[in-house]
């Protein structure tokens, strides 16, 4: 069993060139897809380190085995495919919660379609998934060096980049819309109205802003809106004299103004709203927070809080 990046990239390829041996409404083209994803999944992991494949043991048997340095006594048991998702999207800045419940749903299908007497990807047609399938694909070809045409050669990566860009066009297209809509009817509301709502915006802002929300200009009425998303990569830890500030990069999904009402989900939405600069949260810990410690200073309002409920326990003991 290899966890190296080489062949289980190799491997995915030779998948995906099955796949396109059958027609696209073939469920064995769902099949050979579904199975070629999951090992691109997991070369995208070993591209980082092919120790985050080995699925955790007491014994750390796996991990030698990921180095080379395991026995010949013990098998090797990979990370279960779920989990490697959960890590795609947690190291791969672009592959977001939709990107992995995209992947999740193609992956489900394959264990369906092998396990069951169910006819999966027959009662799931491609062009349900066929988009979303090459965005995953993008992202993490990219993400180990390769690119769609080193994965699947000229004529496939034509297709899918067409593909990709008809999504895009209809994302744009439809944000737009309705950053028009939300606009026209803010800026038919009285004057008075639209002042009242300014300030509201900024309230509600200014108070999100301290529970890990972004402050941005609303693209359709210009007043303060914010953003929220997902965390990606290493935390930053900065240690003060009293207190502890863990810094997290976050990258947005969604966006919300309560002044005209405007409301975008996915990163996709907010990119073609150009809102969608990645940001850093900052979170403040005292000391005794973080490392979960008894403030000295607490520590006799803490006694005489335990022996409240403490004390009666003796005493029925003490009665019996």
């Amino acid at each position: 069993m290899s966890w190296e990046r080489e062949p289980l990239f190799t491997k995915s390829k030779l998948f995906f060139e099955k796949a396109n041996e059958e027609e696209k409404d073939s469920p064995f083209f769902g099949l050979w897809c579904a199975m070629g994803l999951e090992l691109l999944t997991r070369s995208a992991l070993a591209h980082v380190s092919p120790t985050l494949l080995a699925d955790p043991d007491v014994s750390h048997q796996n991990l030698l085995h990921a180095l080379n340095l395991g026995s010949t006594k013990s098998k090797r048991k990979s990370l279960i495919t779920m989990q490697v998702l959960s890590l795609c999207q947690t190291l791969i800045t672009d592959f977001n919660e939709a990107h992995f419940k995209i992947a999740s749903a193609i992956i489900n299908q394959r264990n369906e379609e092998l396990h069951s007497g169910a006819a999966a990807f027959e009662e799931y047609p491609t062009q349900q998934w066929i988009a979303g399938f090459y965005k995953c694909c993008k992202i993490l070809s990219e993400f180990q060096g390769e690119s769609l045409n080193s994965l699947f050669g000229d004529e496939i990566q034509t297709e899918a980049e067409v593909i990709l860009a008809e999504i895009e066009e209809e994302v744009i297209g439809k944000t737009k819309s309705l950053i028009a809509a939300h606009k026209k009817v803010f800026e038919n509301k009285p004057k008075e109205t639209q002042d009242e709502l300014k300030e509201l915006a900024q309230k509600n802002g200014d108070k999100l802003s301290t529970r890990g929300h972004h402050r941005v200009d609303c693209p359709a009425c210009s007043n303060i809106g914010t953003v929220i998303g997902e965390t990606y990569g290493k935390d930053h830890f900065e240690n003060k004299e009293d207190h502890i500030i863990i810094k997290s990069s976050i990258l947005p999904t969604k966006f919300t103004c309560i002044a005209c009402e405007l409301k975008l989900n996915g990163y996709s939405s907010l990119k073609a709203a150009d809102i969608a600069n990645h940001y850093t949260r900052k979170t403040t810990y005292s000391p005794e927070e973080y490392y979960d410690m008894i403030n000295p200073d607490d520590y006799d309002a803490i006694t005489e809080r335990y022996n409240e409920f403490a004390e009666p326990q003796y005493d029925e003991f003490n009665n019996e």
